[in-house]
């Protein structure tokens, strides 16, 4: 299987602390999350296919409803989700659904070889890296171009809060609109790794070994929101039936459809 080069293949499970205190005496599994947000997706996605309750706390991102000190105590980054267990608060979305797995093994999402592990975190930790340069700046692009003005004083309310730079610049950049070349840029990286996973999914019904596994639920949420942004699967049609029996399962018609119908 060609992998490109990823040194850090494992979780470190995101756990942080928090400066909005209120959040530890948060007892059971609490979900600060968005419908339509795919990184929301996965994590809702591992709460169904292990049947864990949860308690949500939901945010309408086009009202800017995560832009709060209250929030960005919680996450410093201010963005979602945002899993809090017992007390204990674990951002990014491969280490919530890591953790979940980890914490709850029943209906286990791990393969069991070794091999079969470093493969699934490779998928897992290629989504997070190519999250805002790739995958928000396509769906921004064709989705939300033109869209995303934001006021004075809007931005500078964010700009006080976000210290992550990278995503200071993203939302200077969704503001003003992405060019072509930088949509472009974007649609090759995808293509890239559609290619990858078309290749494998030819041979097996899986992305990683035999097994259905967190590598899975944590891509297909991409391939919803890419549809919904006019991305074109049709040229690899592997992952297209691969997507279209993944939605069948429980776990993502009220993981993903039931909060977010169309996107």
């Amino acid at each position: 299987m060609p992998l490109t080069n990823i040194n850090d293949v494992g979780i470190d499970m995101g756990i942080i602390t928090p400066t909005n205190k209120a959040v530890l005496e948060h007892k059971g599994l609490h979900l600060y999350h968005a419908g339509i947000s795919n990184c929301s997706m996965r994590v809702r996605m591992t709460l169904e296919e292990k049947k864990l309750a949860w308690t949500s706390h939901h945010f309408d991102l086009t009202k800017k409803e995560h832009i709060t000190p209250e929030y960005f105590g919680i996450n410093p980054n201010g963005v979602v989700p945002t899993l809090v267990h017992d007390g204990v608060v674990i951002i990014e979305s491969d280490d919530i659904i890591d953790y979940l797995d980890k914490t709850f093994p029943e209906t286990p999402l791990h393969p069991k070889s070794a091999e079969d592990k470093e493969h699934m975190y490779w998928w897992m930790k290629s989504a997070v890296n190519i999250h805002v340069s790739a995958v928000k700046t396509y769906i921004y692009f064709h989705r939300m171009q033109g869209k995303m003005k934001q006021s004075e004083e809007l931005k500078q309310r964010y700009e006080a809060l976000q210290k992550n730079q990278q995503l200071v610049a993203f939302h200077e950049m969704s503001s003003r609109g992405f060019s072509t070349e930088e949509a472009a840029m974007a649609k090759e990286v995808l293509d890239s790794f559609f290619q990858q996973a078309d290749d494998i999914l030819q041979h097996r019904d899986w992305l990683v070994g035999n097994q259905f596994t967190l590598a899975d639920i944590t891509w297909v949420p991409l391939h919803f929101t890419l549809v919904g942004s006019n991305y074109d699967f049709s040229r690899f049609p592997a992952v297209q039936a691969w997507a279209e029996k993944l939605q069948q399962r429980e776990s993502f018609k009220k993981g993903v459809l039931q909060w977010c119908p169309v996107f």
